[in-house]
């Protein structure tokens, strides 16, 4: 199938690299459908988009096309947090169990809501096997959480969450706000914003949403993370990663799009994610509109945590809910400030608070990488590129 090369949309003539690294996925054969977006101080210089959003390639990616971003969910997730904290709903440094007394058993009497935010809890995967259906019962996943033992003592190591994340934050922010979070971050974040990002997508909006198209068997890497989760069925990493089965195929279903996983199942674009990272990389400003307090941003990008992980199997470092830049390939997220979030998709938004740069990158074809996504990777280094020419030509 020929893709489409020539991509619609906008972009500053200083970031033509950034725009034909963009079409260069297309051209390695790497794209289904993709967008980008940059956003600098609240001025957009970027904002491409281009492919199709259907398996047989007879749906053009349009300008509204929402695609689900995954794991970047947590970054947004992250914010409404923060809000909560602002607004004096929550307090990150006590114990989860004041605000949700049933969390207080099997040894997570002491988890703190940090923990559970820079992935220290312990509470990374589900032990006992669940159900495919009751992957999307509330209810039945918060007990599981409840009855949950840590799989390591809390606050002395570090495991990615990547899908339990849901329920552990999820019923927190509930308990703490009175409402749900997909419900708060509509109102209280994306509507401000004047952006489109759900998690709980409503019905109305499914002609819009791309379907997720799987990667080639001839582009997954026989590496430890998949060697781990197949070789290792009672391990945390196959139990945070295919605990139920029903994670891993149930993307493009309605069941998946309803569902409120703060984790996993955001549905956005990627101007949705360049904005929401200018704002966090502008002092919690967006234009005239003061999102969120300085200082608690600052805290939330700090390191928290780093090492090895103890589900992804390899370095990371995470402030409060946000993936942290750190050198190396498929690691780094363009500078040693920056930091965000990326999904499995191979989507990628972040801030550059040294620049004020917010950067959205969506898809929906899936990636095969632990963290950041070669064809992500590939436009991050562009964006940079493109920046340092800029500051060379003017100097």
């Amino acid at each position: 199938m020929d893709m489409p090369l020539q991509p619609q949309g906008y972009f500053d003539l200083r970031f033509e690299a950034l725009k034909d690294a963009f079409v260069d996925n297309f051209a390695a054969g790497r794209e289904s459908g993709a967008a980008l977006c940059i956003s600098i101080a609240g001025e957009v210089v970027v904002d491409l988009w281009a492919g199709v959003t259907d398996k047989e390639g007879l749906e053009t990616w349009q300008q509204d096309t929402l695609v689900n971003v995954f794991s970047c969910t947590k970054g947004i997730a992250a914010v409404a947090m923060l809000k909560l904290v602002e607004r004096g709903l929550l307090k990150l440094d006590v114990p989860v169990c004041q605000y949700w007394p049933e969390f207080a058993v099997n040894g997570k009497e002491q988890i703190t809501i940090e923990q559970l935010l820079c992935h220290s809890s312990g509470i990374s995967a589900i032990h006992p096997p669940v159900k495919d259906e009751e992957l999307f019962d509330w209810p039945t996943m918060v007990r599981y959480i409840e009855q949950e033992t840590p799989w390591w003592p809390p606050g002395t190591k570090h495991g990615y969450a990547p899908v339990v994340f849901a329920w552990t934050i999820g019923e927190l922010f509930r308990r703490a706000a009175g409402e749900t979070m997909g419900t708060f971050i509509e109102r209280e974040i994306m509507q401000p914003l004047s952006q489109e990002l759900y998690i709980g997508v409503p019905e109305a909006l499914d002609d819009r949403i791309a379907r997720i198209l799987s990667a080639p068997a001839s582009e997954v890497q026989d590496t430890t993370l998949p060697r781990e989760i197949m070789g290792n069925p009672q391990g945390v990493t196959s139990r945070a990663f295919i605990n139920p089965m029903s994670i891993t195929n149930s993307s493009n279903k309605p069941a998946w799009r309803r569902t409120e996983l703060c984790s996993a199942n955001g549905h956005g674009n990627a101007r949705s994610l360049a904005t929401l990272y200018d704002m966090l990389a502008n002092k919690g400003c967006y234009g005239s509109k003061k999102l969120l307090d300085e200082t608690l941003i600052n805290s939330a990008r700090s390191e928290w945590v780093s090492g090895q992980d103890q589900v992804l199997k390899c370095s990371t470092r995470y402030g409060l809910g946000f993936l942290l830049h750190q050198e190396g390939k498929l690691c780094g997220l363009g500078g040693a400030k920056n930091f965000g979030h990326q999904g499995a998709s191979g989507a990628l938004g972040f801030a550059d608070p040294q620049r004020g740069i917010g950067f959205g990158y969506v898809c929906n074809r899936m990636g095969t990488e632990a963290l950041i996504d070669p064809r992500a990777e590939r436009l991050v280094n562009a964006l940079y590129e493109s920046l340092n020419s800029v500051c060379l030509n003017t100097s």
